[in-house]
């Protein structure tokens, strides 16, 4: 290192120690001075800790050569300069260390002046120089070199913050007036710590921290040689609290639950078929069903996903409601799973600074359409906007003082009996509005940790957005059956009543969750201590809903009980001809859409094969009301079937706008043929039935040779019928096609076989003209449904 000397911090600066020293040896010095420290500078034109520094006098009473002798506060050998004559009036000392008490005399020989101590303060005095942003100002810790930092105390130095706007820096530097460096108020140097505030919010500002050895701090810093200055200290204030921050803190909510949905559904998207596995595989062990809807909650963090999931399910059949019962409890633990994450990771963690790196490693994923990549990088990047947004909440609640208003109020109303009722109310609230009980998790925990509401406040609001979260699975079972309906009502009241029976031992339970995070009997959660409270909302969420589920799954029959009491069925007709599966909004993947869809159409599969028995029933039959009545069914059955298709036509055509993997779309395509299959059987139906209906009108009789054709042409069909349904209903499409085809010829065998009997009997004159072309019409039309039939079977197979 090359060290270049003279080189001062600003401008030169003397200190006038001694106007005449006396020493005992008889040498005498007058106007003895000794400037202030000047650093050195490097090859990188930087300010090191060495320097140097001149001493001067303009008499002294000794003739010839003279020298300094120097050591620092604490050294027992001395140092000497180089011989100076005495009339040379000056002496430099050089390679002085910075921030040192440097004792000294000059003299010669065995004759000295008095030793003095000059402190060598330079810009390093102030070290490990912190500053944290905050609303409209700043806070500022540093450290004192402990070299002189017992100087400093015994002398009672105070210090300044000189600061301006980066705006105002640069047009002070090029002589703009009125755009001063604005001085604070003295403060002890040893105080180690500053709040600057009253600035302007979300500015950028530069500022140095300052002194002056002798004490005295005068009236203009700026221009006072004597001050010792930091270095520049550039930092950007935090925006004040208004319609701003307000908006950015709605934002940032807005980014958390977006990251959240995308992460839930990229994982949907690739574990998918898994999740339904593993829900249709229930059984009626209640423990079985609790760790499944813990499993698929913690796995896609969303206990709507899974309430949402397990109501289609009851709607379907595929679940009873006491197996609901435990799913739905077992989601609530899973989604305890939320607040660990958050604390954890995006608390103790700055997964922001890496979520643009993961993000750059998840991106080119989306461009791969194969496999599950594209799903796995939606889970990538929904994860990093997530913890972006997270980061961006923090930042954004308000820091609150114990004084504040809000404060007081939470305060003031927490010890109240009815406080933690009202809180449980607000907790509600909240998550109903933003339809998401991690959102509300985050925002709660973000508050906790800026102090911004007490721990008792945090606890109550986190019971309220447990019964908030139920909101979700009763609006998707509005447009559901009567039993999903019901399961949506065991999820409320198991909520309901967990917090009920909390709000009645609520401190005590609060006096464990101390005693589990380390706070002693006799204290209190403190603002003072926001990481511990925060620590403690995650444990009181977790193992409240643990207590809740070890207390209510010996409950269950009586929750189906209260829930059957309280959701009253309406009858078959109620559930019988409307659409079950897919009436409501699109779901959050093409799989899960295409499985209630799928569904829609096993269900419309059944009612196709009630037009067939109508059919039966009529043409066997010799009651003309009944009959009448059978003829009116068959009418309203056809428009039933005009109607699904269409409805489903459009909810697959909205479901083909999501991204889907190639077995999906095959699945959809298969789905539409289907449907057009189906409906074209209602057409078929109740032509038949219009033409049984003309035969009634005008008196024709079947001939009982042409009945029993019938009845056995209708006994081959209904068998048909449950092979088609048997198909729609199979698990994963996996069937077989040969007995469909079976039949499918046994049909065509006997069409054929009453074809050629019939035009026997024609050639024969032995039947009326008139019965007989509406029994040649009705069979050959029943042939007709057997081809849609097989074809549907042929669609389920993928054979299209």
């Amino acid at each position: 290192m090359m060290l270049f000397p003279f080189v001062t911090v600003g401008q030169t600066q003397e200190i006038n120690l001694q106007q005449q020293i006396d020493s005992e040896n008889g040498i005498t010095a007058e106007n003895l001075n000794v400037a202030a420290f000047k650093n050195y500078k490097n090859e990188e034109n930087d300010l090191i800790s060495l320097g140097s520094v001149e001493i001067t006098w303009t008499a002294i009473s000794v003739n010839g050569p003279i020298k300094v002798r120097y050591n620092y506060a604490g050294d027992t050998t001395w140092n000497y300069s180089q011989d100076v004559q005495a009339e040379s009036l000056s002496i430099n000392l050089e390679n002085i260390e910075e921030n040192r008490i440097l004792n000294w005399s000059i003299g010669y020989g065995n004759a000295w002046t008095s030793t003095m101590a000059f402190p060598t303060f330079g810009k390093h005095v102030f070290e490990n120089i912190v500053v944290h942003p905050i609303e409209e100002g700043f806070e500022i810790t540093w450290s004192i070199n402990y070299h002189v930092s017992e100087y400093l105390a015994k002398n009672n130095i105070n210090a300044v913050i000189k600061y301006n706007t980066e705006i105002g820096d640069k047009r002070n530097k090029s002589g703009m007036e009125g755009n001063d460096w604005i001085l604070s108020k003295p403060f002890p140097i040893l105080d180690n710590k500053f709040k600057l505030d009253g600035l302007i919010g979300n500015e950028k500002y530069h500022f140095k921290i300052g002194f002056s050895p002798s004490g005295d701090i005068l009236a203009n810093q700026e221009n006072n040689a004597e001050m010792v200055w930091s270095d520049t200290i550039k930092e950007k204030t935090d925006r004040g609290w208004g319609v701003a921050k307000l908006l950015i803190l709605i934002g940032s909510l807005g980014f958390f639950i977006y990251g959240m949905k995308l992460m839930s559904e990229g994982l949907q998207q690739a574990s998918g078929s898994m999740l339904r596995s593993m829900l249709g595989s229930m059984t009626s062990n209640r423990l079985k069903g609790v760790l499944t809807g813990f499993g698929i909650t913690s796995l896609v963090q969303s206990s709507s996903v899974t309430t949402v999931m397990t109501v289609s399910f009851v709607n379907a059949g595929l679940m009873t409601l006491r197996q609901s019962a435990g799913v739905m409890m077992g989601a609530n633990i899973g989604t305890t799973i939320t607040a660990w994450v958050i604390l954890i990771i995006g608390f103790k963690v700055n997964v922001g600074s890496y979520a643009y790196m993961l993000i750059a490693f998840a991106f080119p994923l989306l461009f791969i359409k194969s496999g599950k990549s594209k799903a796995w990088a939606t889970t990538i990047v929904g994860f990093c906007i997530l913890f972006i947004g997270l980061g961006e909440l923090k930042d954004a609640v308000p820091s609150l003082d114990r004084d504040s208003a809000i404060i007081q109020f939470f305060i003031d109303f927490k010890g109240v009996w009815y406080g933690p009722v009202m809180f449980v109310l607000l907790g509600a609230f909240v998550t109903v509005v933003i339809q998401s009980s991690s959102a509300a998790m985050a925002l709660t925990l973000a508050m906790v940790a800026k102090g911004a509401i007490p721990f008792e406040v945090a606890c109550a609001m986190v019971l309220g957005e447990n019964i908030g979260t139920t909101i979700t699975a009763e609006l998707a079972s509005l447009i559901a059956n009567v039993h999903a309906k019901r399961s949506a009502r065991i999820h409320s009241l198991f909520n309901l009543i967990g917090v009920g029976w909390m709000l009645l031992i609520f401190p005590y339970f609060l006096d464990i969750v101390g005693a589990l995070v380390g706070i002693t009997s006799g204290e209190e959660f403190d603002l003072a201590n926001p990481d511990m409270a925060a620590t403690g909302i995650a444990v009181f969420h977790t193992f409240f809903n643990l207590a809740n589920v070890v207390l209510m799954v010996w409950f269950v029959p009586q929750l189906v009980t209260l829930a059957e009491r309280t959701v009253k069925s309406k009858g078959d007709s109620d559930e019988e001809f409307k659409l079950d599966f897919i009436g409501g909004p699109i779901g959050s993947t093409a799989e899960l859409c295409i499985l209630e869809a799928q569904k829609e159409v096993s269900k419309f599969g059944e009612v196709t094969a009630r037009m067939n028995e109508f059919v039966y029933n009529a043409i066997n039959n010799s009651s003309k009301k009944k009959k009448a009545k059978l003829f009116s069914k068959l009418q309203k059955y056809e428009e039933i079937t005009d109607r699904v298709e269409v409805e489903i036509a459009d909810y697959l055509a909205k479901v083909s706008r999501l991204e889907m993997s190639d077995l999906a779309s095959i699945k959809m395509r298969g789905m539409l043929s289907i449907t057009n299959d189906l409906e074209r059987v209602g057409d078929i139906f109740y032509q038949i039935s219009k033409s049984l209906e003309k035969k009634e009108d005008e008196k024709i009789y079947f001939t009982p040779e042409q009945r029993e054709g019938l009845n056995e042409m209708l006994e081959l069909v209904r068998e048909a019928f449950t092979i088609m349904n048997k198909n729609l209903e199979a698990e994963n499409r996996s069937i077989s096609m040969q007995s469909a085809i079976d039949i499918e010829h046994r049909i065509n065998k006997l069409r054929n076989k009453l074809r050629k009997k019939h035009l026997k009997d024609l050639e024969s004159g032995e039947v009326n003209m008139q019965g007989a072309l509406i029994y040649s019409n009705v069979f050959s039309s029943l042939e007709k449904v057997g081809d849609h039939i097989i074809n549907v079977s042929e669609a389920v197979a993928g054979e299209i």
